[in-house]
């Protein structure tokens, strides 16, 4: 979450512009900045300041005077997980035009701005360090904002509507846009045109936007592209997530799910679309053995790195949840006594496959927990007994958004019945509003038919 700067914030931004500077900054004496701590501390509650919260901590900032950019800074341990790219949108949907200085050592941060559209005007000397800098300059385009202000001035409302499709619909639609040339498309887009913009495009995030996935494309979301999506949102997710996982894994997901699951020293469990693999760590602390996937093998990088303690404990494997012939690869000399999967059901396109395999791979009386959003609660449609997918986010300021893959009661639970299992243990737990489910939690057996 993206906020204005309060009093009480200073010592943690204060904190944060110190630590960042310092690691920049190598060119210039540490005193030079230690000796202006204080001074930045008072101007900073005088100043036009947005700070970036994950889970109620603050990660970053930007520092405004009028069109000027202070700085962008961001914690040591979030670098790299997209915020400053995020502040600095943020930003630019407030102002016409921005400028700003840069040393011209920092490679890093000149290649960031000039990235995000920035130009470099000018250049000069910074008299307090003696370092040469740039002047870098940045203007607003004519886009949305401005003619949504057009429409709001004449007493309309606006909707934003973002139409998602697949790369498969677009070549459709360009095979018969390409048999007309006309003065509305004078050439031929190939696909190698498609190929290069369709990958390079970034999806609009943060804005309210309405996504609607276009017609021929409901449930039909790319595996392929949702993948991409994963493993561009990793870094971020594994550091948002840390050691620890954030309060809604904590306190609304983890303990409901454990109590079903109820897990003991004996088990060998399988951890579904583990992500950075913490719960599968939670269980290694009960010297619990886990095999843990997921098909992002960014995620599954990071999982091994930040759970190297637990390799004893946990092996760690890519795999396709829709694909049963990849699952059924996971058999290992022993059966799984139970199945764990938090929060994935509704990012994986076809569970079939998933049901009918953890099926085939837990023991007989063997248990399969999961815990999904509860789709008659948590969707951005009005729609609820007919399938159908849309875009959202999971965590606050992750790069993209990722696509959700909605499915009634009815849908959910006789999938388990026809797969062969008997449903004894059910949740539904609340994090926002206590009346209101947010998720649920599902426990399965495995009957021998």
């Amino acid at each position: 979450m993206i906020r204005k700067l309060l009093n009480g914030d200073i010592d943690r931004v204060a904190d944060i512009w110190l630590k960042t500077n310092l690691k920049a900054h190598y060119f210039i004496s540490n005193q030079y900045w230690k000796s202006n701590y204080e001074l930045v501390k008072e101007m900073m509650s005088q100043s036009e300041v947005y700070v970036f919260e994950v889970d109620k901590m603050i990660q970053g900032f930007v520092g405004l005077n009028d069109e000027y950019i202070e700085g962008i800074f961001v914690s040591d341990e979030m670098q790299s997980c997209g915020i400053g790219k995020l502040l600095l949108d943020y930003i630019k949907d407030k102002k016409e035009r921005l400028q700003l200085n840069v040393y011209q050592k920092n490679a890093r941060a000149i290649s960031f701005y000039q990235r995000e559209g920035f130009i470099i005007e000018g250049e000069g000397l910074d008299e307090a360090t003696g370092e040469k800098e740039y002047t870098m300059l940045w203007k607003q385009n004519r886009n949305r904002n401005f003619y949504k202000e057009l429409i709001q001035k004449a007493g309309a409302e606006t909707e934003l509507v973002y139409m998602k499709a697949s790369k498969e619909l677009l070549q459709k639609r360009l095979y018969k846009r390409n048999q007309v040339l006309n003065a509305n498309s004078p050439f031929v887009i190939t696909d190698e045109i498609l190929e290069h913009h369709y990958h390079a495009f970034q999806e609009p995030w943060g804005e309210g936007e309405k996504v609607i996935l276009q017609k021929g494309d409901i449930m039909q979301y790319s595996k392929e592209e949702s993948k991409a999506i994963w493993n561009q949102n990793a870094e971020f997710w594994d550091c948002a997530m840390g050691d620890e996982s954030n309060d809604f894994h904590r306190e609304v997901v983890r303990p409901k799910v454990t109590e079903l699951l109820n897990p003991d020293s004996t088990d060998y469990i399988l951890d579904i679309a583990c992500g950075n693999g913490n719960y599968s760590a939670y269980l290694a602390e009960k010297a619990l053995s886990v095999l843990a996937f997921d098909y992002s093998e960014k995620m599954v990088e990071l999982a091994k790195k930040r759970q190297k303690r637990y390799a004893d404990h946990i092996e760690f494997c890519v795999a396709d949840a829709t694909n049963e012939t990849s699952l059924m690869a996971l058999k290992r000399n022993k059966p799984f006594t139970k199945a764990v999967s938090n929060m994935a059901i509704m990012d994986i396109t076809n569970i079939k496959p998933l049901f009918t395999s953890v099926y085939k791979l837990l023991e007989d009386n063997g248990v399969f927990v999961f815990a999904t959003q509860h789709p008659c609660f948590v969707t951005l449609t009005e729609k609820y007994m007919t399938p159908h997918s849309y875009y959202d986010i999971a965590i606050e300021g992750q790069p993209q958004k990722q696509c959700y893959y909605h499915r009634s009661l009815q849908d959910i639970f006789n999938l388990c019945f026809d797969t062969g299992f008997v449903i004894d243990g059910f949740y539904e737990e609340c994090y926002f509003n206590k009346e209101i489910p947010d998720i649920i939690i599902v426990r399965a057996i495995k009957i021998e038919r």
